[in-house]
């Protein structure tokens, strides 16, 4: 094409490597849907306004219902001259209606209208990531709720710790995807403006009816500065902020996961559907699904890193810049939508190995807080009763035994407070079931805790 849609003042060509360079149509074709949507919502104001005749709108919008069947049926051709997706709309629309064609663009600019596409496109993805979240919330409580007996170790520093319920374990996870949740649906507010009415920068001179558009395009707010408006990517960052935290507690699940499923762990096995084997070991089954997840999260952060970049220098109002804001959206939609959608389908096909998991949280002494606790309510001060179970814990390895292992006369002499119930705290049971502090990993506070969200996600269901 060697007539631009905006070359009227212009005497040369544009240069081929500067038509390639700033192209964008490799990756905003897939806004057409979003800007045939907010054009029919503008020809149709522009009509109500009386700013084009009601028999030229019925036109023009019949043929962009046309130009979407075109892309959709792959019927549509692209050319990187056109530069973006709606000079590649404006121009088919030309092609079809002529000048009528070109009365569309009445009272928009670029400027606006690409923010409505992706303000469009992301209120509509931040839907599908919720529902990918819901099933994953789904599947993990459902999970949690099958162990709501099993035993395995709580660690930290990766050493075993103090004996927790498995479901207590995943359900700190249902609480990270939970508030990822509903950190989604919080940044969607800031997503459901809509900006058209905005112009390049300065608005527009025509009496166009912005709360007309808003309402045909279910936005319930109209963003208030049109500088503002047409410079600002808050909202993208906010979510590829969001989306950044959610693939970091995806990452941490899948690290729990590849730990695990490992020989020297040994607590779970991952279904063959969601492993790979080696091209030169027979033996191998590799995680790579959950390495994956792990490896992309980092693709993510520098998706959030690179806009925070792009934006922390530009002046008022809008600056070509702002191209750079879709590749790393794009990305980080697809990205965690593909993590979450392989997580949500892999966690009801996970095979625990209790009995393994309950042996090793007999193990290294995970009841020292709980005879601390004991000689505590015997009346010890708190320091005296750590230093005395410290100092059974080093009798213990001298000894080669264990809490249960060793007699009372020999707790007795370390301590003369350690009484025959004293084998009745140690159990790994007893531990757990006497955290009944609200958050706790006692068994009723684990069933609390899933009915809890549970009606948080109820609750939350139709915020949209």
């Amino acid at each position: 094409m060697d007539k631009k849609l905006w070359g009227g003042r212009f005497t040369e060509k544009t240069a081929r490597s500067v038509e390639e360079f700033t192209s964008s149509i490799s990756f905003d074709y897939r806004l057409y849907h979003y800007d045939i949507q907010g054009s029919i919502a503008h020809c149709k104001m522009l009509e109500k306004q009386k700013i084009i005749p009601a028999d030229e709108a019925e036109k023009i919008i019949q043929a962009l219902m046309e130009i979407e069947k075109e892309i959709e049926q792959s019927e549509f051709r692209f050319s990187e001259e056109l530069e973006d997706i709606h000079m590649h709309i404006e121009n088919r629309l030309l092609e079809k209606l002529g000048t009528i064609g070109g009365k569309l663009h009445t009272a928009r600019s670029r400027n606006d209208q690409i923010t409505l596409d992706i303000r469009l496109y992301l209120r509509a993805e931040i839907d599908a990531l919720g529902d990918l979240m819901d099933t994953l919330l789904k599947n993990l409580l459902t999970v949690a709720e099958n162990n709501i007996h099993s035993i395995m170790p709580g660690f930290t520093h990766l050493r075993h710790a103090q004996p927790i319920l498995l479901s207590h374990h995943l359900m700190a996870y249902c609480q990270m995807f939970l508030r990822d949740r509903e950190r989604l649906q919080d940044a969607r507010k800031r997503v459901n403006v809509m900006p058209l009415g905005s112009g390049a920068l300065a608005g527009t001179s025509f009496p166009v009816d912005r709360d007309y558009v808003s309402r045909l395009l279910d936005f319930p707010a109209v963003s208030e500065n049109s500088l503002d408006t047409v410079s600002d990517r808050d909202f993208i960052i906010e979510f590829l902020s969001a989306a950044a935290i959610a693939m970091m507690h995806l990452s941490r699940m899948s690290e729990d996961l590849i730990l695990w499923s490992s020989t020297e762990f040994d607590y779970a096995d991952l279904p063959d559907s969601f492993c790979t084997g080696s091209s030169m070991m027979p033996q191998k089954k590799n995680p790579d699904v959950l390495e994956l997840i792990r490896g992309k999260t980092g693709r993510v952060y520098g998706n959030l890193l690179s806009l925070l970049t792009t934006m922390k220098g530009l002046p008022l109002s809008y600056n070509r810049d702002l191209q750079e804001d879709k590749e790393p959206l794009f990305d980080s939609v697809d990205t965690l939508k593909g993590a979450l959608k392989v997580m949500g389908e892999l966690i009801p096909q996970l095979h625990f190995k209790l009995e393994n998991m309950k042996a090793s949280a007999a193990k290294d002494f995970s009841t020292a807080t709980d005879l601390t606790d004991y000689l505590v309510r015997k009346g010890l001060p708190f320091r005296q009763a750590h230093e005395t179970v410290g100092m059974l814990v080093r009798y213990c390895l001298d000894k080669g035994k264990s809490f249960p292992e060793i007699s009372l006369e020999e707790y007795r002499e370390i301590s003369s407070l350690f009484q025959e119930d004293v084998f009745t705290v140690i159990t790994l049971e007893n531990s757990i079931n006497s955290r009944k502090a609200k958050g706790g990993t006692a068994r009723e506070e684990v069933e609390r805790a899933i009915r809890a969200v549970r009606s948080r996600m109820e609750n939350t269901k139709g915020s949209r």
